[in-house]
C-alpha cells in the first residue's frame, strides 16, 4: 500500500501566540483547550556568565524555608495542591516554571513568590548541599562524556570558557548560605519575561498576575555578564586529556562564520546527507565501508543566538589500535564530498518527512518563538527548509563543503588512555597540547 502523504504543520508566531501586558511584565501565552492544566514560566536575561552562584543558588532554593515554613511545610503545600516549581539557571538566562491545576494557579504563584522573597539561609542544608555538589563535580570528572564537553569548550573558546566557568573548590566550600539568598532574593527584583500555556487567554492571565505576580516598585539592574570570544582556528591543534579505555574519541571542531538564516536550508540537507544518520556518508563510509569506527558523524551546526558562530564538527570513536586510520578517513571526507545522488534522493526524503512529521505544540510553541527571536527571526524556518529541499542539488552541497568543511583548519579533541595512542600521532596531526582535568574543569 502506498504511504498516505502527512501534511507538514508550521507555527505562525503572530497567531499561535497571544500577547498582554501584565505592568512590566511582557506575557507571551497559548491557550490550552485539552484540559484545566498550567504551565507558566518566568524567564531572565541572566545566568551563570553573570554570576557563578546562580545554579547553585537555583538548587539550593528547594532545601530552604521561610520564617513561617520549612522547606517540608513548603513541599506539602505544593503537594496538596498538585503543583511544583522548578529553577534552573543556564550560562546566560534562568528560568522559574510552576505547574498545577488552572484551579489552584493564584495560590501556587503566591505560595513560590513567598518562598522566593523570603527564603531564608540554612548553613545546616547548605552542607549537605555542597556533600551532594561536590559528589556531583567529582563524577563528572570521571565521566569520559564530560572530558569531551571540556575539550570541545577549550577548542571553541580557549582557556577560559562557559564549560569551565565553575567555582574553584575553595570558592565552593567558603561559600555561604547568606550569599546564595541574597541572589535568589535578587532575582525576584530582575526584570523578566512572563509565559504561559494554560485554559485562560493572555489577557485573563495578565490581570491574574498583577494580583500574585506584582512588580517591584523599581527593577535591579541585571548584573553585566562575562563574555566568551569564540576563537579563531588559524591552523590545525590537537587538545588531548587521559582517560583509562581501549578506546580512542576524537572529536573535531571549527569556529566557523556567523549565522546566517539564509543559509539554513542548505545547512539542514547537508547535515542529512554527509553526517546525520545511518544512511549518511560519513557513517556508511568510515563504519559500514571501511569498519573504522563503533559511532561516528559529522555535522555543521548552527549557534543558539545570532550573535555567535556556526561550528564545523565530526567525531569518531574508534578502537586505539585503528586511531590513524579512522582519523585519515574522516579527513579524506573533510576534504573531499563524494557523489551519491541515491544517498541525496533519501536525505532529501527523509529531512521532507521528517520536518512534514515534526509537530510544536503546547509551550512547545512558546520555547520555539524564544529559540527563533535568539536568532533574528519571527518566523518558522522549517517551512524555508522544507520548500527549498526539492530544488538542491549536489552541485550546492558541494559548495557548501568546499567553503565550510573542506581544507579548513581544524582543533582535534582527543580522549584516549595515554599509553594506548602515541603522542608522535596525535603531533602529526597539529600542534599537541596535553591538559589535565583541573584546567578542563575550572576546579
Amino acid at each position: 500500500m502506498p504511504e498516505n502523504k502527512i501534511e507538514p504543520v508550521w507555527v505562525d508566531y503572530k497567531k499561535d501566540i497571544q500577547r498582554a501586558n501584565s505592568g512590566p511584565y511582557e506575557v507571551l501565552a497559548v491557550q490550552n483547550k485539552d484540559n484545566a492544566l498550567f504551565r507558566l514560566y518566568m524567564q531572565y536575561e541572566t545566568g551563570s556568565w553573570s554570576n557563578k552562584l546562580l545554579p547553585i543558588a537555583a538548587g539550593y532554593l528547594e532545601f530552604l524555608g521561610t520564617k513561617n515554613k520549612t522547606s517540608e511545610d513548603i513541599s506539602t503545600d505544593f503537594y496538596k495542591i498538585a503543583s511544583s516549581f522548578n529553577v534552573s539557571a543556564g550560562g546566560e538566562n534562568t528560568t522559574i516554571s510552576i505547574d498545577g491545576l488552572q484551579d489552584n494557579f493564584d495560590k501556587a504563584v503566591t505560595m513560590f513568590e513567598d518562598l522566593l522573597r523570603n527564603c531564608q539561609p540554612d548553613q545546616e542544608a547548605l552542607n549537605a548541599y555542597k556533600m551532594n555538589l561536590k559528589k556531583a563535580r567529582l563524577n563528572k570528572k570521571q565521566n569520559k562524556g564530560s572530558i569531551m564537553a571540556g575539550l570541545r569548550s577549550y577548542a571553541m573558546y580557549g582557556p577560559q570558557n562557559p564549560f569551565n566557568n565553575e567555582l574553584t573548590d575553595a570558592e565552593l566550600e567558603n561559600l555561604k548560605a547568606e550569599e546564595l539568598v541574597a541572589v535568589l532574593h535578587n532575582l525576584a527584583d530582575y526584570k523578566h519575561r512572563v509565559m504561559y500555556y494554560g485554559p485562560k487567554t493572555a489577557k485573563e492571565i495578565a490581570v491574574n498576575l498583577t494580583k500574585v505576580h506584582p512588580a517591584p516598585a523599581s527593577f535591579k539592574e541585571l548584573p553585566p555578564a562575562k563574555k566568551f570570544a569564540q576563537l579563531q582556528q588559524a591552523k590545525n591543534e590537537v587538545l588531548f586529556a587521559h582517560y583509562d579505555m581501549v578506546q580512542a574519541e576524537v572529536f573535531w571542531i571549527r569556529n566557523a562564520d556567523q549565522y546566517n538564516a539564509a543559509e539554513q536550508p542548505t545547512i539542514s540537507l547537508f547535515n542529512e546527507y554527509f553526517g546525520g544518520g545511518m544512511g549518511s556518508i560519513v557513517f556508511q563510509t568510515i563504519r559500514e565501508s571501511k569498519a573504522l569506527a563503533y559511532s561516528t558523524y559529522s555535522a555543521f551546526s548552527t549557534p543558539s543566538r545570532k550573535e555567535y558562530r556556526n561550528s564545523a564538527m565530526a567525531y569518531v570513536g574508534t578502537q586505539s589500535d585503528k586511531f590513524k586510520e579512522a582519523v585519515e578517513g574522516m579527513n579524506e571526507l573533510l576534504t573531499t564530498l563524494p557523489q551519491s545522488e541515491k544517498a541525496l534522493e533519501n536525505a532529501k526524503e527523509g529531512l521532507r518527512k521528517s520536518l512534514a512529521t515534526e509537530r510544536i505544540t503546547q509551550d512547545g510553541i512558546l520555547f520555539s518563538y524564544i529559540g527563533a527571536e535568539r536568532m533574528g527571526r519571527d518566523y518558522d524556518i522549517r517551512k524555508n527548509t522544507y520548500e527549498a529541499t526539492p530544488k538542491m542539488t549536489f552541485a550546492d552541497l558541494k559548495l557548501f563543503h568546499d567553503k565550510e568543511m573542506s581544507r579548513k583548519p581544524y582543533t582535534y579533541c582527543i580522549v584516549a588512555n595515554q599509553d594506548k595512542l602515541k603522542e608522535q600521532d596525535m603531533s602529526e596531526l597539529g600542534d599537541y597540547k596535553k591538559l589535565n582535568l583541573e584546567q578542563l574543569f575550572g576546579y
